[in-house]
């Protein structure tokens, strides 16, 4: 066996039949990080003909030496033992020869799954793959409790075969209820309603050539759906007077049995349809005003990668001055009924290892797993070191920190 450049369609071939293959490991996801500086090349472990073992490598220059990153890991049946051995030797007298001083990878390899009832992580024989990593010389990372690795490490999956709304949490069915009442709809677009996204996302030109170089690689294969989530006046018009009649007729028998049983019930029941008279008041005001105008009112959007059976929803963001429409809820649940029947799966993207309420991104966990996802947590980083002078060196005096500190 030895260690080859493979042809993209090699490569692209053993990815697809390969039980963790990944769209972060493709051609398209190459293109995207060359615009960040890197080079990259396809290798796979070979036998005569057969390919045993494929990872796209990306590298870039640090100082005088070299790091690679196989984004999402190697693409290697981890659990054979004799396997993973003789493909890291050999990939590392490869990468010597041409001056890499280590190979970061993070494997999508599943290692536990969260107990919603008790929070904690049930962890299966995938973890003993840390153990064959670290006989192997990989140096596992501190584990991120946060969003401090390149990629997350507890991921929220949705399995669209048995999706169901009334498995929600009630707090995320109450808010897709709010944006359907309030007329919203989803609205595939293209490249020309970018700058409507980078909006929601603190516009920049950063945020935007990124968001620009990301949809247009994956455009090129198909691979890369845009969505966006306006408000539909009509609609909104329409649900907004039938709450409003409806509720009208609820306050005058509330206030009836008001009049005739004085309680704290009655009074607390009046006065909060009282409230609710009012907002769908406002609310048909609101859908008035716009509704014979040429305004369009964009609230939330999303851009989804699509590989294989997988649908992975890789950014996503809403209109913060305009949280009443509860739009970033209706974009998840239509997202998910638009790829129902379609795609097994949807990746709603990562969320923390930390399910505590002093959490700075509980607003995050409790949001995607109001939708009742699994919880999965990966097995996390690894540096492949090969020069382990180098490896310390640039360690000690904080290139490696500097490179790899996302903030």
């Amino acid at each position: 066996m030895h260690i080859k450049e493979i042809t993209l369609d090699e490569f692209n071939l053993f990815c697809k039949n390969n039980i963790i293959g990944n769209f972060y490991q493709s051609i398209n996801y190459a293109l995207l990080k060359s615009e960040e500086g890197f080079d990259y090349e396809f290798i796979g472990l070979v036998d005569n003909t057969d390919i045993y073992a494929a990872a796209l490598i990306l590298y870039k220059k640090l100082g005088n030496t070299y790091y690679g990153y196989s984004p999402r890991g190697f693409l290697i049946d981890y659990s054979d033992s004799f396997l993973l051995e003789t493909f890291t030797n050999l990939i590392k007298d490869y990468y010597k020869k041409k001056n890499f001083t280590f190979i970061k990878i993070n494997p999508e390899i599943a290692i536990g799954k969260l107990d919603k009832n008790t929070l904690n992580f049930e962890y299966n024989n995938n973890y003993n793959v840390i153990s064959n990593l670290n006989r192997c010389g990989y140096k596992k990372l501190k584990n991120n409790m946060y969003f401090e690795a390149l990629l997350p490490r507890i991921n929220a999956i949705i399995n669209l075969e048995e999706m169901d709304i009334n498995t929600f949490s009630k707090n995320t069915r109450n808010k897709i209820r709010k944006g359907l009442r309030k007329g919203l709809t989803l609205e595939k677009v293209g490249l020309d309603k970018l700058s409507v996204m980078t909006d929601f996302l603190k516009h920049d030109k950063q945020n935007y050539y990124f968001l620009n170089n990301l949809y247009s690689v994956f455009d090129k294969s198909g691979d890369v759906d845009f969505f966006l989530v306006k408000v539909n006046y009509k609609e909104y018009l329409i649900n907004s007077q039938n709450y409003y009649n409806y509720e009208l007729l609820n306050n005058s028998n509330l206030n009836d049995k008001l009049i005739r049983n004085n309680n704290a019930k009655s009074i607390n029941s009046k006065m909060n349809s009282d409230k609710a008279l009012l907002s769908y008041k406002n609310d048909v005001a609101e859908a008035s005003k716009y509704l014979n105008t040429d305004v369009t009112t964009y609230v939330a959007g999303a851009i989804v990668i699509k590989f294989l059976n997988r649908v992975s929803i890789f950014i996503s963001g809403f209109d913060h001055e305009l949280k009443r429409y509860a739009a970033n809820y209706y974009l998840y649940y239509a997202i998910l009924e638009y790829y129902k029947g379609k795609y097994k799966y949807v990746d709603l993207n990562g969320i923390t290892a930390d399910f505590s309420l002093d959490n700075p991104y509980h607003g995050l966990n409790r949001f995607k797993m109001g939708f009742n996802p699994d919880i999965y947590e990966y097995i996390g980083e690894f540096d492949l070191v090969i020069n382990e002078n180098n490896y310390n060196h640039l360690l000690k005096n904080g290139t490696l920190a500097k490179e790899f500190n996302k903030n």
